[in-house]
């Protein structure tokens, strides 16, 4: 008889800083591990490199992709509610069409994998009896922080808070008040109900997956499986299972790839501010001229500034980029013309990080774009402006040791052009920019090495693999009884 192949069912959140780390985990369970995979995919508008995304999913890699009905969450929202909110109830809405799908299918699967704003989700698990998963698209100091969250004491939250001392969590580096995540700081409200609710239901999980690496945070990921520290919360093994990130696509060419040839090895650097990130018009000015001084080749995706909106385009395709001109410094275009360029809206940022005359990434600092920046060898200079950001910003410039970071927080004021001057010269030609370059090569190395057959990272995966087998053989024996 036929050994059927496990079934996994990936459930993904709005965003492509969501779906992106999903659908790498779903084609390496289909090529390395022998499942087979369908990717639920809450849909909110759908972008190009979304449908791009999911359509050579498909076709390459065998993934069977759903996308359910969309949700309507307009009427309960303002302007004021915060991304974290909005995301836990577009995936509460969801709910129901993801356990029709679910119950429709023949067989149900083996696991059910999601990330942490579809902890909800973990009760169509139970009814169908399936594994069930969280896989934390972040880093693993920030999963140490929201398992530690809902054991905080009122001391230690006013010390914090109020007093502006480190948040200590167990085991882990400490966290400074500059760099806490936004929820922290604000303990009486609807969003810091919603993250200590999803640090609690993380717990729950058979197994907690994190897009990172055993030699990235040793430390913490030590911590988070000892039950001295921070495994009597998590409740869960940790897997560190990244870097996964979207792998560059050979023969992609375009006019920036085109530019970048004409350019010298490691002499440009690439800023953008991901797929959510905008600034405003204020500052849009200030880092075209601190661009412009710094004398140094760049690339820049370039959004329509938004004022007092840092995540303006999360959940929005577009915001319009045919009058950017407008926004840039009098007759900036024409003055960089030769070493410079700006492009609207979205560039294929895999390959050109992966491209040899890319020298330093300025970015918001999102965990994808870190680890894009990892796995191609390429130092960063770190822009945080709304979720964890602030917190990966510490990790990458003083744990890791491979960025630079702003001394100014972009929610204080405007990062001024001569600030962003120097920034730029100390990553591309400082002697500061060489150490980081040689440290974020060893990490890229490192990165190859963790992902490859034998391999931690592998191993982690390939040990939920076989958990999942060994319930699927459970599950044929009580179905054969």
């Amino acid at each position: 008889m036929q050994t059927r192949k496990p079934h996994a069912a990936l459930l993904a959140s709005p965003g492509m800083g969501h779906l992106t780390p999903v659908v790498e985990l779903g084609k390496r369970l289909v090529s390395h591990h022998g499942f087979s995979v369908t990717i639920f995919v809450v849909a909110t508008d759908t972008s190009l490199s979304q449908s791009q995304l999911l359509k050579l999913s498909q076709t390459s890699y065998h993934l069977e992709v759903v996308l359910l009905p969309p949700v309507d969450i307009s009427g309960q929202i303002d302007q004021t509610t915060s991304i974290l909110t909005q995301l836990a109830m577009m995936m509460r809405e969801a709910l129901p069409s993801l356990r029709s799908a679910i119950s429709a299918m023949t067989v149900p699967p083996v696991a059910l994998i999601v990330d942490m704003f579809g902890t909800e989700a973990f009760a169509i698990a139970e009814e169908f009896m399936m594994q069930k998963y969280v896989f934390i698209t972040s880093n693993a100091w920030f999963l140490a922080l929201t398992v530690h969250a809902p054991a905080i004491g009122k001391k230690e939250e006013d010390d914090h808070v109020n007093n502006q001392k480190p948040l200590v969590i167990p085991g882990c580096k400490p966290i400074c008040f500059v760099d806490s995540f936004e929820p922290i700081l604000k303990p009486n409200n609807q969003v810091y109900e919603q993250y200590l609710r999803m640090g609690t239901e993380i717990s729950t999980a058979d197994g907690i997956l994190v897009n990172t690496f055993q030699e990235l945070e040793p430390q913490t990921l030590a911590a988070l499986n000892d039950k001295k520290k921070l495994g009597l919360v998590a409740n869960a093994p940790v897997y560190p299972i990244g870097p996964l990130v979207r792998p560059a696509e050979p023969g992609v060419r375009n006019e920036v790839l085109s530019w970048l040839d004409m350019q010298p090895k490691e002499s440009v650097i690439y800023v953008s501010f991901g797929s959510g990130g905008t600034l405003s018009a204020k500052q849009t000015t200030e880092l075209a001229w601190g661009l412009e001084k710094s004398l140094q080749r760049f690339v820049w995706v370039l959004r329509l500034p938004v004022e007092n909106d840092s995540a303006a385009t999360v959940f929005k395709t577009s915001n319009g980029c045919a009058d950017y001109a407008n926004y840039l410094p009098d007759g900036f275009l024409n003055r960089t013309s030769k070493t410079g360029l700006v492009v609207p809206m979205w560039a294929p940022q895999t390959e050109i990080l992966n491209h040899p005359s890319i020298g330093g990434f300025l970015s918001h600092g999102g965990w994808n774009s870190s680890l894009e920046s990892i796995v191609n060898g390429v130092p960063m200079i770190v822009w945080p402006l709304y979720a964890e950001q602030k917190m990966n910003a510490a990790m990458l410039a003083e744990h890791i040791g491979m960025a630079l970071r702003l001394k100014l927080l972009p929610s204080e004021d405007v990062i001024e052009r001569s600030e962003i001057e120097a920034m730029v010269r100390k990553l591309l030609v400082g002697k500061e920019g060489e150490a980081f370059r040689a440290r974020v090569k060893m990490l890229k190395s490192w990165a190859e090495k963790a992902l490859s057959n034998g391999g931690g990272s592998y191993n982690s995966l390939a040990n939920v693999a076989k958990d999942c087998e060994i319930s699927l053989q459970s599950r044929n024996t009580k179905a054969g009884a």
